[in-house]
């Protein structure tokens, strides 16, 4: 045999992501992952609005408000243990001073707002189709915020619920913006609290939710992160200890799987010298003073010059204070 695993096909798209899009990333903590090793290579991205979302609803909702302008109000805010919340936020939000919980949550709507009105490529990935209702307002939250369990009613959506919370605002946001992309994956972090049997429903929910979406919107298209970890890489050394979260390793090879198919030659030849420019300015070197050492900090900045001659949308600002803190004065 040569083969001791099954492969997961992943489709040939008609569109790719290169420098020159904005790319807007929403959902689970999965999408983080994809976030954060395309900021580090400088591509233009923002993350989570909102903070982290699980749930189709939210993310549906969250979009349509982006759109529509309309953020958070004091009235919305609820206390509990302390701190100021919101159900349509993560956790990340919530502040002991209700007037700063409410400035950083209007804040970074704002800067979601300007962003989504630029943005041509979407990522949203989905972790789960349970979803918790506030029993007073029939409201599905993004987060329950430690509040008593009997404050929410569990259900789980169904397939319809699933697209009819994400349909309408991504054909709006296609309206907006013609050259819109949008690529749905679902989380491969299990949810196992909800239960194993639980977990499955939830995921298979979300799969065929995608699958109805990608079928009526000729620009929503599936990346199969979740094949890829539970089919092809299927053992629990692709894990974190909790045996639930895919580790760096996994994560790694998901994202070599999305390089392959969304990025074209010239774009991965450009990440690679990006790659190697941030890679050295983490580099720390015993004797910083040594004349090799100087001269490498001179190489890496002359890199980046050329780099940003050829790309004037690339910006190396941080890169550029690391070389230039460790030059000695001639």
């Amino acid at each position: 045999m040569s083969e001791f695993r099954t492969r997961v096909k992943i489709p040939d798209f008609s569109f790719s992501i290169d420098h020159n899009h904005t790319v807007m990333c929403l959902g689970s903590c999965f999408a983080e992952h994809m976030f954060t090793r395309m900021e580090a290579l400088k591509f233009r991205c923002l993350l989570n609005p909102y903070g982290i979302l699980y749930n189709p609803a939210v993310i549906g909702k969250g979009i349509t408000q982006l759109i529509s302008g309309k953020s958070v109000s004091e009235e919305e805010l609820k206390c509990q243990n302390g701190l100021w919340h919101s159900f349509a936020h993560h956790g990340r939000f919530s502040h002991p001073e209700k007037a700063i919980a409410l400035e950083n949550m209007q804040q970074e709507f704002e800067t979601g707002k300007k962003f989504l009105e630029k943005t041509d490529r979407l990522l949203i990935t989905l972790g789960s189709a349970w979803v918790y209702e506030e029993k007073s307002t029939g409201q599905i939250v993004a987060n329950c915020h430690k509040f008593p369990a009997n404050h929410f009613h569990k259900k789980l959506l169904t397939v319809e619920e699933v697209v009819q919370s994400l349909e309408a605002p991504l054909q709006q946001l296609k309206d907006q913006s013609p050259i819109l992309e949008v690529i749905l994956s679902v989380s491969p972090v299990r949810h196992i609290r909800d239960g194993l049997f639980e977990n499955q429903q939830s995921k298979s929910t979300l799969i065929l939710a995608i699958a109805q979406l990608t079928r009526q919107l000729d620009f929503v298209h599936y990346f199969p992160s979740y094949e890829i970890v539970l089919d092809e890489l299927r053992d629990y050394r692709f894990y974190e200890e909790d045996m639930a979260h895919p580790n760096k390793l996994a994560v790694d090879y998901i994202w070599s799987c999305f390089s392959k198919v969304f990025f074209k030659d010239n774009t991965k030849k450009l990440i690679n010298r990006i790659a190697k420019i941030v890679q050295a300015s983490s580099h720390k070197p015993f004797y910083p003073e040594t004349r090799e050492h100087q001269q490498f900090l001179n190489q890496q900045l002359g890199k980046i010059e050329q780099i940003e001659n050829e790309f004037p949308m690339l910006s190396f600002e941080k890169e550029i204070a690391i070389f230039k803190k460790n030059l000695m004065s001639s």
